[in-house]
Formats: structure tokens, sequence, C-alpha cells
């Protein structure tokens, strides 16, 4: 209530007061002023005051009583002063009559306020119940449960608190199933399932949709948590009938504890939505405590998503590129696009660091789609200088499902000018395997467009053989795994794998040279074409660029 509000209140109490005070002193004067000496008007006001007093005291619990002196004092006044001539007389009832008809409508209007302030007490104890309840379940809502769980870890004193969250597996498809309305009664039934397995002292509320929490508060043994939410889970994983459909509702649950005052609710609640989202991933029916390592993996991954969604609309990404040589004098011959990260805090981060966050984030499809543009552009620079120059460019599996992928490689090459068959389209065994099927019809009609295809990893991949020829592969990267094995077990692995490539009449590229030895096993294997350490890192566009300067100015 605002400070006009009570003065007025106060202002009115003490009208109230005064009209009860001025009543019975009307009603005592006749003894008071004419039956009385000084000594009986003395006494009189004082027993005036103290009726007074007590009338006041009981109109606080009867409001409606401080009516009855005020109406008795005017019938008396009338009776009193009515006694002399008849136009006192008429006069006085006149008054009487006014007066009575005056306190007649204050004593309704009394009625009709208290009516009217117990009507604004039902509903506003009504609103209060709305704002508090699910209407469905009848259960606390969301800001009941916060209301009780802030509460609770304030009172937690040296006992724990837990909050252990519900969440109903598989709820939606039986309410496309079934239908809102067995829906609605299965909600109805988690309710009270939970509730029968709660102590009196514990709050259970819905959270919304099909998400429960059961908060357990001043514990003093941890493991009365995971208890209470097994034996929920149980009894919620009981089959019941509804109409004519026997259903079950099997559930997960995530448990956070925590140990005396201090923390807040919606940290305590974190913990529980990401335990539940551990149970979730490892089954149905499961319940599983916050493991803060998680978290932490958690926090970290988030972080890094939120990270990379920035760079890249911050234009952090760039494209280097590791030279292809052709063995018979180790001149580069092309090129394949690696993706950088430049990050401002962290350097150049390489693309195993990010690469299958941006996949589960769907970003790969943009990402590969700006290195294709953009290797495609910087190669038709270096193709005017080196005539044949080949750009090789990674494509993802999300990229090889993309239904627009044969039209974006033609807008990309139409764009840029650089001649489709210098353009080689990389993909890995596993991804080809995903759809065997389905990748060739993709690879087919890319072959349509003049680029090349090859398949990287070579030989990691299961019955490599029977695939080869369901694929339209142009050539096939060697895995370094098998150049690297050179050393210890001959070069028994790679030869094969170079006779594979022969026998399919396709173009092999090593990987992985990381010396002059296996650069020159090779050689004698009769491979053209190697890539690795052993001849470039990596690079920046300019520094490509100088390279192959380098190399023109020494065969000029």
């Amino acid at each position: 209530m605002s400070r006009t509000g009570k003065t007025m209140d106060l202002v009115r109490r003490s009208v109230d007061d005064a009209m009860i005070v001025a009543a019975l002193l009307l009603l005592g004067w006749p003894t008071l002023i004419e039956d009385a000496g000084v000594a009986g008007a003395l006494g009189g006001l004082t027993a005036v005051a103290a009726v007074s007093v007590g009338v006041i005291r009981l109109t606080r619990r009867w409001p409606l009583l401080r009516f009855v002196p005020v109406a008795v004092a005017v019938l008396m006044t009338g009776f009193w002063f009515g006694r002399h001539g008849a136009i006192s007389q008429a006069l006085t009832w006149l008054t009487v009559a006014a007066a009575s008809i005056i306190l007649a409508r204050q004593f309704l209007g009394a009625r009709s306020n208290e009516g009217l302030v117990r009507d604004l007490t039902r509903q506003r104890a009504q609103l209060a119940r709305q704002a508090s309840c699910d209407p469905l379940t009848e259960l606390g809502n969301r800001k009941l449960f916060l209301d009780h769980a802030t509460d609770a870890l304030a009172d937690a004193d040296d006992t724990m608190t837990a909050v252990v969250l519900f969440d109903l597996d598989g709820f939606k498809e039986i309410n496309d199933t079934y239908g809102h309305a067995t829906g609605d009664e299965l909600l109805r039934t988690a309710a009270s399932r939970l509730l029968a397995n709660v102590r009196t002292n514990d709050t259970v509320s819905r959270l919304g949709g099909d998400e429960f929490v059961v908060l357990l508060p001043r514990l003093t043994d941890d493991q009365i948590a995971d208890t209470v939410a097994n034996r929920i889970l149980q009894d919620l994983a009981q089959p019941l009938l509804i109409g004519d459909f026997v259903l079950t509702m099997p559930a997960s649950a995530g448990i956070a504890i925590t140990r005396g005052s201090g923390r807040a609710v919606d940290e305590v609640m974190r913990e529980a939505d990401l335990a539940l989202d551990q149970a979730k991933a490892e089954g149905t029916g499961i319940a599983r405590r916050f493991d803060p390592a998680q978290f932490a993996a958690a926090e970290a991954r988030r972080r890094e998503e939120a990270d990379l969604r920035r760079a890249l609309e911050a234009g952090e990404f760039e494209v280097h590129y590791q030279p292809i040589v052709d063995l018979d004098g180790e001149r580069t011959v092309g090129v394949e696009a690696l993706i950088r990260w430049n990050h401002p805090e962290r350097g150049m981060i390489p693309p195993i660091a990010f690469l299958d966050i941006a996949e589960s984030l769907g970003l790969l499809p943009r990402l590969g789609g700006w290195v294709l543009e953009e290797a495609c552009r910087q190669a038709a620079v270096w193709q005017k200088d080196n005539p044949g120059f080949e750009l090789n460019v990674n494509l993802s599996a999300s990229q090889l499902g993309n239904p627009n992928l044969i039209e974006e490689v033609r807008s990309v090459l139409e764009r840029t000018g650089l001649a489709p068959e210098l353009l080689v389209l990389e993909l890995t065994e596993s991804v080809a395997l995903v759809d065997l099927v389905e990748s060739a019809r993709v690879l087919g009609a890319l072959k349509t467009l003049g680029v090349r295809i090859a398949l990287d990893d070579f030989g990691t991949g299961f019955s490599s053989l029977s695939h080869l020829g369901a694929l339209p592969v142009d050539v096939v990267k060697i895995d370094k795994s098998f150049v690297q094995a050179m050393q210890d077990s001959g070069a028994s692995v790679a030869e094969a794998v170079l006779q594979i490539a022969r026998t399919f009449k396709l173009s092999p590229v090593a990987e992985g040279v990381e010396d002059a030895n296996q650069a020159s096993r090779l050689r004698e294997l009769d491979c053209a074409q190697a890539q690795g350490y052993h001849f470039a890192r990596p690079m920046p566009a300019g520094d490509l660029t100088d390279l192959l300067a380098r190399q023109s100015a020494i065969a000029g």
C-alpha cells in the first residue's frame, strides 16, 4: 500500500473511532449533565471512555459493530429532544430521519465493502494458487519449485539438498500416436506416482512438457537421492491402462546434490540438467548424478562451439596449401587445400581440433563451400604461370549429402574460372561407404562437370577392392600408415596398394612422406606423386606463390 493510502486508512479509522466516542457521550449525556454533580460527571466520563475503548477494540474484529452505538444515540436524541414543542419535535424527528437514512446508507455500504473485500481476498488467493500451480497435474509449477528451492538452499545449514530432474522418454511419440488426451492422462499419472514416492516436506513440480523435478531438502545421506530417483523410475515404468491402451512411461533422471547454503538454484538446476543429458545418452530408465568432469568437458565444448561460430562470422579461417610433388625431380605439380583457424589468442589451430565440432553444429557445408571457392580462386591465379597445376579439395560427409553440391561446385568453377579437369575432390573411404550407392551417384554427377575424384586414406577402409569398381574414382591417396610401415616391414603393403591402383587404372599419390628414404623407396615402386613434411608443410598462399616462383626460376 502507498504512503497516501496508509494515511487515508488511518484517517478513516480515526473518524470511525471518534464517531463511536461521540455516540457513547451522547447516550450518557443526560446522566452526565442533569443527574450528577461534578464527581458523578467525572465518573461518567471515565465509564464512557472505558466503554469506548472496549467497543473500538470489538469493531476491529466486527467492523459493523461501530454502527450500533451511533444508531442508538440517534434514536435517543430523537426521544430526548422530541419532548419539547411541536415545531421542535418536527425538526428533531426530521433530523433523526435524515441521520437514520445516512446511517443506514453507511451500514449498507460497509456491508457491500466487506463483501467486496472478501471477494477480492478470495480472488487474490485463487490467483496466487494459479501462479504457483500446474493446472493439468495440480503439482507446483516452476515458480513454486524455485521459491521452495531458494528457501531450502538458504536454510540447509550443514545438510545436503538434492534436485532430481525427470524426463519421460518417448512422451512425444505417445502424444502423436494416441492423442493429447491420452498424453495428459499420462502426465497426471506420472504426477501421482512422483508424489507417492517422496516425503511430506519434499517438493514435486512440473517444469513443463514432460519434465518434472523433485526437491529433497535437508538430507544427511547423499544415497537417499539415488534411492528416491531409482524408486520413482521403477514406479513410472509400471504399465498403466488408459482407455483401451496399456502404456508404459519409462523415464530418465538427473541428480544434483549440494551441501550447505550459498549455492544459487540455477547452478544446481544446471548440474541436474547435465546429469539428465548423460542419463538419456546412456539409455532409458537410468538415473545419473552430476559429474564435475563431465560438466567441465561440456563447458569447454560449449565455449568451443560459441568460439567457432564467432570465428566463422569474424572471418578467422584461412586456407593453407600442402604441395603435391612429382617424385621424379620433386617439383610441385599441385596442392591440397587445408583449412586452418587463425585464432586471435590461441594462434593457428589445425583442422583436427575443430572439424568434428563444426560437423556436429552443421557448419561444415558452409566452411567447406568457403574453402572450395577460396582455393579455386587462388589456384586459378597459380595456373596462369603453372599450366596443369592441380588443386585437391576435401569433401566432408555433410557436403556429400548436400543436395545442392553439384550446382554449388558448378557455380564456383564458373565464378573463379578454374578449369574443371584441374580440380580434384577428395573424400575418405569411410565417407564413401556411408551409402555406397548414393556416393556413386553423387560422384558420378560431379564427374559430369569435368572434375576428378580422389579416394583419400586408401586401404584403411573395409572391402576396398569391392567398392573401388563401384565408385567413379580417378586418384587413390595411399594412407600415411602404409608409407610409415615401409621402414619396419618393408614395402610389401605399400607395393600391394600401388598394384591395386594400377589394376584399376588409378593415379596413386603417397601421403605422409617424412624423409628421403621413404621418397626414394616410393620412386623405386614407381609411385609418381607424393606429399608430406619431407617436401613441405602446409603453408599460406603467399608462401606457396614464392615457392612456385623459386621453382620456375630454377627451371628457367
